[in-house]
């Protein structure tokens, strides 16, 4: 990665942005809107069931056994964060409107990133095989931990209403795809493996899917003309000054529990990114009913802000002596 084209936004996040534009000028309606959903619904099944054949399990047990490490990153991703979101919304909300900064609690409960948190440490020379355990069983908690992190979060913050049985929904659509597909590893990992690059359209695709559909309904229900342009770029502060501290806090964590330095990189990337690609689908599930575009909007942001600032972090700890 170049030091100009680091900073640049990678194709996928321009996908997302031409998505949202597309939404925006053309939102989906009645029969449409209807179609969109059910084809979205299917998709992120097919997204979790590749998920679920994909996930490599010997690297799963070869990273279990560094538990101290992996207990640290699922604090800093379901405890750090939400704290960190409930303690900085009377200084962060004025900021935004109130649906943003629910966007913004919801963020705060996601799980954190798979490819990208494995692909950094990697980059850093930080402890690739602890990366890929705690980056996919924190996928895997997700399903559980988020929706109930949601409903107390936000509760608790008075934002929106949440009903506790999406816990339910999630598991019929989200792990039970996800549990498929690591029953049927045996005979399709080889050829999911294989086709890993072809696979790859179909992740990004469900997404692009969901975003089409969740800013269709926003935007019909007046998403932007609800949301002042001083409110967007209130947005990027606040996303900026979550990221900031998240990581200011994963490296006071490594220097108290005193982890040797392949270990602090892993938890840098692991416990302060956050899910693009779970985090879209939940938010079509445990939200459902109402305009989710502003409870996505503020993930997106985030989702490039980290890519940009942990490309940065990654480039420097390789260039550290071997």
């Amino acid at each position: 990665m170049s030091r100009h084209t680091r900073f640049l936004p990678d194709r996928f996040t321009l996908f997302i942005a031409a998505t949202v534009i597309i939404a925006s000028v053309l939102p989906a309606h009645g029969v449409g809107m209807a179609a969109s959903e059910t084809i979205t619904n299917v998709a992120i099944a097919l997204l979790f069931f590749l998920h679920g054949a994909r996930l490599p399990r010997e690297a799963i047990v070869a990273g279990m056994m560094h538990w101290r490490l992996h207990l640290t990153i699922f604090s800093a991703t379901f405890v750090m964060f939400p704290l960190l979101g409930l303690a900085l919304k009377p200084l962060l909300q004025p900021l935004v409107t109130p649906e943003l900064y629910t966007g913004v609690l919801f963020l705060c409960c996601l799980p954190a990133t798979v490819q990208s948190a494995i692909a950094f440490t990697s980059m850093a020379r930080g402890n690739v095989p602890a990366a890929v355990c705690s980056a996919s069983a924190s996928s895997l908690l997700g399903i559980f931990l988020t929706p109930l992190l949601v409903g107390v979060v936000v509760v608790a913050s008075a934002s929106a209403p949440v009903s506790f049985d999406a816990v339910g929904k999630i598991m019929l659509q989200l792990l039970l795809p996800f549990v498929l597909g690591q029953l049927f590893r045996p005979w399709i990992g080889a050829w999911v493996f294989r086709h890993k690059s072809l696979l790859k359209y179909v992740d990004q695709g469900s997404i692009l899917l969901v975003v089409y559909t969740a800013f269709s309904e926003s935007v019909n229900e007046g998403l932007w003309r609800d949301t002042p342009a001083p409110a967007l770029m209130g947005l990027v502060l606040t996303c900026g000054v979550l990221l900031a501290l998240s990581l200011l806090g994963c490296v006071a964590l490594g220097r108290v529990f005193k982890f040797k330095l392949e270990d602090r990189i892993t938890l840098l990337f692991g416990g302060s990114k956050k899910s693009l690609a779970s985090g879209i689908p939940m938010a079509q599930v445990i939200f459902a009913g109402q305009a989710v575009g502003a409870m996505v909007l503020p993930l997106m942001l985030f989702h490039q802000i980290q890519l940009m600032v942990c490309a940065i972090l990654a480039a420097r700890y390789a260039r550290r002596p071997r």
